[in-house]
């Protein structure tokens, strides 16, 4: 089978078998792209008193993240991690239940309480949101997908445009050729004349 058709047919046919999961992972890396700008995907940071080394120590801010009704922590197994941003004097809890509380590393004030849209979103556009197996068995697969259509796509785009360049060489190299042979003909305009009376018989005396 010729590479231009096995490629084409593994275009035709991967694209489908892709479809579903890219269209999650392009959706969901769009609004990736845009969680600094949109605050409903991702909580904007509230800068604190004070910037630098916090004055309160973790369980401290801990204990005054607890009074944030909404994220409901009760205790440390209900955190999923906790961001600290030094330049801005605030620390981040964000829970499991995806709620992040940010509290002022200085003072303990309960800077904002919302709801943190941006990991379920991760999530989707790796795959994770449905399981480690979706993630390695469909996702990943998918993604390489992805650049096998790429690749594949880039060959099928510039394969017309590389034959019709070695095409128009050809042509090229012939009109040179034939130019070639006009310019000697009319500089030796008797060497076509004398080799044909140099192929001739002599008539006989």
């Amino acid at each position: 089978m010729k590479p231009q058709i096995l490629f084409r047919k593994v275009h035709h046919w991967g694209s489908i078998f892709v479809a579903l999961p890219l269209m999650l992972m392009i959706g969901a890396g769009i609004f990736l792209m845009l969680k600094k700008e949109i605050t409903w995907i991702q909580p904007q940071t509230i800068e604190g008193s004070q910037t630098g080394v916090p004055l309160l120590t973790v369980a401290q801010m801990f204990e005054a993240a607890k009074k944030a009704s909404e994220a409901g922590f009760a205790s440390w197994d209900d955190l999923d991690r906790l961001d600290f941003k030094p330049g801005k004097g605030v620390a981040k809890f964000v829970g499991h239940n995806n709620w992040e509380v940010q509290v002022d590393t200085h003072t303990g004030e309960l800077l904002q309480v919302s709801f943190r849209r941006s990991d379920i979103i991760e999530s989707l556009h790796d795959g994770s949101f449905f399981s480690d197996g979706i993630k390695l068995y469909l996702f990943l697969p998918a993604g390489i997908g992805l650049f096998i259509l790429w690749c594949t796509g880039l060959y099928l785009f510039f394969l017309p445009h590389l034959k019709n360049r070695q095409k128009a060489h050809q042509k090229n190299n012939q009109k040179n050729q034939q130019k070639t042979l006009t310019t000697q003909k009319k500089k030796n305009p008797g060497t076509a004349a004398d080799a044909t009376v140099k192929g001739a018989r002599q008539p006989a005396e």
